[in-house]
């Protein structure tokens, strides 16, 4: 009778192993694309992460940047380490930034930034988003929220990320 309660209790055991279902994955962040989807500049190893922080580049694409140092292309996972690396008295050529609906670089100068919208933000806790057209931005500010301003100002907003550290 013992060996049978002992089978009993161990098959019961195995029973519940097994109809367990895998824990639910929290959603994408709003940032990531597919890796085939991700243009990524740099070379090397480490060419899928951030030149400053080392953040994955691909989870923290839509909010992207690259530009040019001494002939060598640096992406980074935010304008928040753009900002960083430009702090550190550094002179970046062809500053680019990804555009949200079409994932390709565009310059920053022609980007409509939507900043302070209700999708989160990388380094930051206010979002930059950047559209190459001004009907994408509006779009997506009457969606989530935020003001739309030019790269000068959106970069300036990042600045003050760093009031308390400089």
């Amino acid at each position: 009778m013992f060996k049978l309660s002992v089978l009993v209790v161990i098959s019961l055991l195995f029973v519940g192993c097994g109809s367990q279902t895998k824990p639910k994955v929290h959603s994408t962040l709003f940032q990531t694309v597919n890796l085939k989807d991700a243009i990524l500049v740099q070379s090397g190893k480490d060419k899928r992460y951030c030149a400053m922080c080392g953040m994955d580049l691909v989870k923290y694409y839509k909010t992207s940047h690259m530009a040019t140092y001494k002939g060598k292309k640096y992406q980074y996972c935010s304008i928040h380490c753009l900002e960083d690396h430009l702090g550190e008295g550094i002179s970046l050529k062809n500053p680019k930034v990804v555009d949200v609906n079409s994932l390709k670089f565009i310059p920053v100068n022609e980007a409509y930034y939507v900043v302070g919208s209700s999708k989160r933000a990388t380094m930051s806790k206010v979002s930059k988003y950047a559209f190459s057209t001004l009907k994408m931005a509006k779009k997506f500010q009457a969606k989530y929220g935020g003001k739309i301003m030019n790269f000068t100002k959106a970069r300036e907003k990042a600045m003050e990320d760093f009031k308390y550290y400089r």
